[in-house]
């Protein structure tokens, strides 16, 4: 039984969803709720119950992109739980079933704009494991928008947030579009094309994040350490799977990107409050590197 729960556990990728809690803390944070509400604000408890959602949908898409791909997996994946058949098919499935119902419902009790943003990242994510990923761009994109929608979702602790605010999601959105585009051929190699161009993408990013966050009022000083930190981890993961051009480089770059959203999410914080503010979800890091050693990350 206990072996059973771990690899349950191991399906839902707990390092990816530790990222993905830093996405809705970091919108709780751009919202403002951080400055203008009280340690006793009844608000707080939506911040749970946001974390609770995006651990749900993130937890239910992670399951069922392995479900989808069981077929291929066999093949070029043996090692993975569902082939091993450590998890039976059916048991997956009603795993990611409660995992999206607990994110939705969750959702849903916060606001109606939380639970349609929730719906929307249940939707995409179940469009992109059964259509968009076969698609190089859509794929890519479609993942990006999870995300995007993901930040919008802890922003919309306060509705009228995702209205002022709602635009940083854009950064997020085109970061995890380009390590989207990496992870494509991560298995074959032979990417340098598609490496070449996040790294243009990421001179983009840094203009568009500068742009926006002085349109939404964010301390940009504040920001600029783990901004810097944020491009540096991923420019060194980059520049060394450009080099050797190998699946194990490849998807060193790929696990870095992913697990550096939370600096990216803590730079935020720190552009929407201060660096004090950002030390909690930095925390987060640590956390999920360890985790990413012990389970996978994608």
């Amino acid at each position: 039984m206990a072996g059973k729960i771990y690899y349950l556990f191991a399906l839902l990728r707990p390092a990816n969803i530790i990222t993905a809690i830093s996405d809705i803390l970091a919108g709780v944070a751009i919202s403002g709720i951080l400055i203008h509400s009280g340690p006793d604000d009844p608000l707080l408890l939506h911040v749970l119950l946001l974390i609770i959602s995006t651990s749900g949908l993130y937890g239910g898409g992670i399951v069922f992109n392995d479900i989808f791909d069981l077929e291929s997996d066999t093949v070029s994946r043996p090692e993975r739980i569902l082939p091993r058949q450590l998890v039976s098919k059916k048991e997956a499935v009603i795993l990611g079933i409660f995992m999206f119902a607990i994110g939705i419902i969750s959702a849903f009790v916060v606001s109606m704009l939380s639970g349609f943003l929730a719906l929307s990242i249940c939707i995409l994510a179940l469009f992109y494991n059964k259509v968009s990923k076969y698609y190089f761009f859509a794929g890519s994109l479609n993942m990006g928008l999870c995300r995007g929608l993901n930040l919008l979702l802890g922003i919309s602790i306060i509705n009228s947030a995702v209205w002022s605010s709602g635009l940083i999601a854009v950064i997020s959105t085109l970061f995890i579009t380009g390590v989207t585009f990496i992870s494509k051929k991560e298995n074959r190699g032979n990417n340098k094309s598609v490496i070449l161009s996040t790294f243009l993408l990421d001179f983009l990013l840094i203009f568009l994040y500068t742009f926006i966050g002085n349109v939404i009022g964010f301390k940009i000083l504040n920001l600029l350490p783990l901004l810097f930190c944020w491009l540096g981890v991923n420019f060194i993961a980059k520049l060394s799977a450009l080099h050797f051009n190998q699946p194990d480089y490849i998807k060193i770059a790929v696990k870095t990107g992913v697990l550096s959203l939370i600096l990216l999410n803590a730079s935020y914080i720190a552009g929407s409050t201060d660096l004090l503010h950002a030390l909690p979800v930095l925390i987060l890091l640590p956390l999920s590197v360890t985790l990413s050693k012990k389970f996978a990350v994608t």
